[in-house]
């Protein structure tokens, strides 16, 4: 009965997998509203999705290694005795991540961030009696907080500039205020390094790169699937879809680019 239940779910989710990719092709986005949360008549919060070329690359990478990870794992933990326990976290962590790059605005983004957060602390401390691995679980969820605190005053600061969580709207706003000279720069400046803080501590950029080498302590495809792929790919996803704002605000590129360089130099010299 298991059988024809995961049978039919796939064949479901392979059908929506369809009718999406062909909508893709015919159009350069998707944005599906679902449903809203309306507080009072001047502030609501929307849920949706965006599907764009950005998110179908994500999206392939995301399934395509997630399924190779969970393949390899079955005989790898077969003997643990918290297999289950394993697998309930890994699909927890792949659906998070898909929610993730799906998010049609930054509310929803920070949502599912945290929910990534999560997992990772729950996968990387999954032999939590190794006093090893539970300290560090510990040091990656508080490593990340400090990026995901910078993140969420970045989104409430890109709120008051623009009044707006969605991508579609959030973008022209801004753009018309830049070109029309309407907002203070250095504010503008603040607030983009914040929303990159978060980038940075996702994925183990200077400074916020410490909790990355102990992450290896929980099980072999853990590290494969938050190292390699997924978890790590999410700070690049936040600074792709965000790139609209960063690339007319001053100085913000070359910020990004000097985090990275000292990055890459710090990585290659660490490693001789």
């Amino acid at each position: 009965i298991w059988a024809f239940q995961s049978i039919l779910l796939l064949s479901i989710v392979m059908i929506l997998s369809i009718d999406l990719s062909i909508q893709q092709i015919n159009s350069s986005y998707i944005y599906q509203y679902i449903w809203s949360w309306i507080i009072n008549n001047d502030f609501s919060l929307e849920f949706g999705y965006l599907i764009d070329p950005l998110t179908s690359i994500m999206l392939i990478l995301i399934t395509t290694v997630g399924i190779m990870v969970l393949i390899y794992s079955d005989n790898y933990m077969s003997h643990d005795q918290g297999y289950l326990r394993f697998f309930a976290y890994m699909s927890f962590f792949s659906t998070s991540m898909l929610g993730l790059v799906t998010s049609s605005n930054l509310i929803q983004i920070y949502i599912f961030w945290e929910l990534v957060g999560i997992c990772s602390y729950l996968l990387i401390g999954f032999w939590f009696t190794r006093p090893v691995a539970a300290n560090a679980c510990q040091k990656a969820f508080v490593t990340n907080r400090v990026g995901d605190f910078g993140l969420l005053l970045g989104i409430l600061g890109f709120y008051w500039i623009t009044g707006s969580f969605e991508f579609r709207d959030l973008f022209e706003i801004f753009n018309n205020l830049i070109y029309n000279n309407e907002v203070n720069v250095l504010l503008v400046i603040l607030c983009a390094i914040l929303l990159f803080a978060g980038a940075v501590a996702k994925s183990a950029q200077f400074p916020l790169h410490v909790w990355l080498p102990d992450a290896m302590e929980g099980p072999t495809p853990i590290s494969a699937l938050i190292h390699a792929a997924t978890m790590v790919a999410a700070g690049i996803f936040l600074v792709a879809r965000l790139l609209p704002l960063f690339i007319v605000i001053p100085y913000t590129m070359n910020f990004i680019s000097l985090i990275g360089i000292i990055t890459l130099f710090l990585g290659a010299t660490l490693a001789l």
